[in-house]
């Protein structure tokens, strides 16, 4: 049964209408304004810190909130602490503390803070709390706090999360940008997920996150910030299944068009060593003449690490290259020979020059195509013996690579050739590295290892049986590793439900899962996935013109892509800047020209420090699992995009030859357009001045009168009703999990 919220329909009344400032974190202080004071200059509260902690419990999560205001203003000030409730939430209980006394609060209808944030924004002339138009929130009042003073705020509620086939989400509405009077000296957010069933992916799509995990039951998820404004709400999506393997779908469909998705797929997490694939692991090390000193004693350092952990059936070598070619012996050795081989690696000494053809080579001459083999190739500088030419050197890879090779390159340092390096990785479903000057090679690469060094899951197919499926990233898939977690995205044509087959090959034996039933959306669902999706192409592109030379038709893409998604990257400036009108085939065509220009006058450097900063651009941008931020140029809104151009923030689906219906901001029309339509006050909170296109219509937002608007009706949906038998349902799922067992 379709989740309701528990206190939906309390009908409470009554707040104090008087001029208010706005400071806010999660939650909000309307102050009022002072005697003598003109309502758009009251002053804000300071927040000083925002802590949060949370308890996620087979999907009933406790929130408990932290935060301190400063007064640093000369007035006493008051007003009342808005907390808007999170969307689609089931709240069990709401309490607030400040400084340490309980105080009562109330719980307002979503119509009800609608008109309360509509009075704000007619008094301060700020669209900023309309983004939370459609909310309940809770209310409570502020006694007056002196000048120098502060207040501390402590709230928790609860709410029951939603499992759809084993994929759980949780929102914290964190979005702080356009409210705290200066950036916040700390953030810091804390969630604990436990599960009876076993956990499989974790992922945040909004922050950075560090993910600890206690067990297969068990994880601790993490963000921390100083000295920052946080501009979006914090999300955090977790999956469950008894399967060795779990997959789980997120899906956006705009109608009309084509949908995007995300695929998570993770293994477990508790691994029985029969379960992992053996390996051989080949550590190809540049021993030339520029190894001498720290570089050669952490690289050292680092083949140790990985000899300490190989697993008990996995085999090992040791290319060492300079003019010359040195080997540890003539073919992999069984792991439990890694004591012997330390003698050799003690005597390794950094002299000669580099031939590193010859050192793949020899590598490559290893691989029994029995096993995965799993090539570690680290250099820091250029080919300077044997075969030189970078086109050569990769054309012998690729004829000598068998399908079961995996090649990871670190270069080290600047001094490196990055198109090589790059090259042969992708080539060869393994990933470069890179080690700058300021960087510990040991700890690079034992970290690297770490992640690869129990492998699951080898040459990944995934069928989607029925649906439609196109436009993959990444391409090709890599191998799962225990700990691991693949985040797939990609476009699909039609909604609807498929099964999808997970097939991979384990210990030399092809094996398939089979996971049924699996929703791709017809219409809404996770808006952050375009972005990511064009992102991750973007960055795919970008490396292809680089590698191979793409032509003019690739170029023209990554401007649609960049300016129809808002990615900004250090080679799609031209989104900011002004002399390219973007909102016009003539300006799109203009940018792709100057930016094939570029590509094309200047190719793109192979060795130094510019080359390696952009392998490491391109790289985050192809791998990316973050949508991207805001900025003050570019600013995201639900799946919409606005980029600031003449002072508007303009839709960038918008085009220069649409007629615009003008709304005066603040005018009937204006709020009259988010009473009947509430989901778009996240697209006029974007600013004062707001062109956005809506059903088709383009309006434009600008301060002054004008002509009366038609104003659209949303339809009524299919499904309006609660009866005291939701409520009832509700109530006893909450409490049956609150009981022991």
């Amino acid at each position: 049964m379709k989740r309701k919220m528990l206190l939906m329909g309390l009908v409470i009344a009554g707040l104090l209408c008087s001029s208010f400032g706005v400071a806010y974190a999660d939650g909000v202080v309307i102050v009022e304004t002072p005697p003598g004071v003109p309502p758009p200059e009251t002053p804000n509260l300071v927040i000083k810190y925002h802590r949060v902690s949370v308890d996620i419990s087979d999907q009933v999560a406790t929130t408990e909130v932290d935060q301190v205001f400063l007064n640093d203003t000369r007035y006493d000030l008051e007003g009342i602490y808005i907390f808007p409730l999170p969307e689609e939430a089931a709240i069990s209980d709401f309490a607030m503390y400040v400084d340490g006394e309980r105080w009562d609060g109330e719980i307002l209808p979503r119509d009800e803070a609608r008109r309360i944030y509509e009075d704000i924004v007619r008094r301060r002339l700020d669209p900023a709390l309309l983004e939370y138009v459609g909310r309940d929130t809770f209310k409570a009042s502020i006694f007056p706090i002196e000048p120098g003073e502060e207040r501390r705020v402590e709230l928790a509620y609860g709410q029951i999360l939603e499992n759809d086939g084993g994929l759980v989400g949780y929102v914290y509405p964190l979005d702080t940008e356009r409210f705290s009077a200066r950036p916040l000296e700390e953030v810091v957010i804390t969630v604990r997920v436990s599960s009876t069933q076993p956990i499989r992916a974790i992922y945040s799509p909004s922050h950075d996150v560090a993910i600890d995990r206690i067990d297969e039951h068990t994880a601790n998820v993490s963000f921390e910030a100083s000295d920052v404004l946080p501009d979006r709400d914090f999300e955090l999506y977790y999956t469950v299944s008894d399967e060795d393997f779990g997959v789980n779908v997120l899906s956006y469909r705009e109608r009309g068009e084509d949908g995007f998705f995300l695929l998570l797929v993770a293994p477990k997490v508790e691994v029985d060593e029969r379960d992992v694939v053996a390996k051989d692991v080949i550590f190809v090390l540049d021993t030339s003449g520029s190894m001498e000193g720290e570089k050669i004693d952490q690289a050292k350092d680092a083949l140790e690490f990985i000899l300490d952990h190989l697993n008990a059936e996995d085999r090992f070598n040791i290319v060492a290259f300079s003019s010359g070619v040195r080997t540890y012996a003539r073919e992999p050795e069984p792991a439990a020979a890694s004591d012997e081989a330390r003698r050799f690696i003690d005597d390794l000494r950094a002299v000669g020059g580099t031939n590193i053809d010859l050192a793949l080579a020899e590598a490559l001459a290893m691989a029994d195509g029995e096993r995965p083999q799993i090539i570690i190739f680290l250099t820091d500088g250029l080919a300077t013996e044997g075969v030189t030419d970078t086109d050569r050197i990769i054309a012998n890879v690729s004829r000598q690579a068998s399908e079961n090779v995996r090649i990871y390159t670190f270069g080290l340092g600047d001094d490196v050739n990055t198109f090589l390096l790059d090259t042969i990785a992708q080539d060869n479903r393994g990933a470069s590295s890179y080690v700058r000057p300021h960087q510990s090679i040991e700890e690079e690469v034992s970290t690297f290892y770490a992640k690869v060094s129990m492998p699951l899951l080898a040459d990944i197919e995934l069928d989607f049986g029925d649906l439609r499926v196109e436009d993959t990233y990444p391409y090709p898939l890599p191998d799962l590793f225990a700990g691991s977690q693949l985040v797939m995205v990609g476009r699909y044509r039609e909604g609807g439900r498929t099964d999808i087959i997970l097939r991979g090959v384990v210990n030399g034996e092809e094996q398939e899962f089979v996971y049924e039933n699996l929703r791709f959306s017809d219409r809404g669902g996770e808006d952050f996935i375009p972005r990511l999706w064009a992102t991750r192409k973007i960055g795919y592109l970008l490396n292809e013109i680089r590698l191979h030379g793409e032509g003019r038709e690739v170029i023209d893409e990554i401007v649609e892509l960049s300016v129809r998604y808002g990615i900004m990257t250090p080679y799609t400036s031209f989104l900011v800047e002004d002399e390219h009108d973007i909102f016009t085939p003539e300006g799109r065509e203009e940018a792709a020209s100057e930016m094939w220009h570029q590509a094309t006058a200047v190719p793109a450097p192979m060795v130094g420090a510019a080359a390696v900063q952009d392998a490491e651009n391109r790289e985050a941008l192809r791998s990316t699992e973050k949508a991207q931020d805001n900025t003050e140029e570019i600013k995201y809104a639900r799946e919409k995009v606005f980029v600031l151009r003449n002072g508007i923030w303009t839709d960038t689906t918008f085009d220069s030859s649409m007629e615009t219906a003008k709304v005066g901001f603040g005018s009937d029309d204006y709020f009259a357009l988010m009473a009947g339509h509430p989901e778009w006050g996240y697209y006029f909170s974007v600013g004062q001045e707001v062109i956005v296109v809506l059903d088709g219509v383009a309006y434009q937002v600008s301060e002054g009168d004008f002509q009366p608007i038609d104003i659209p009706v949303e339809p009524p949906s299919p499904d309006t009703s609660f009866s005291p038998w939701d409520f009832l349902t509700q109530l006893v799922e909450w409490v049956m999990n609150l009981l022991p067992g």
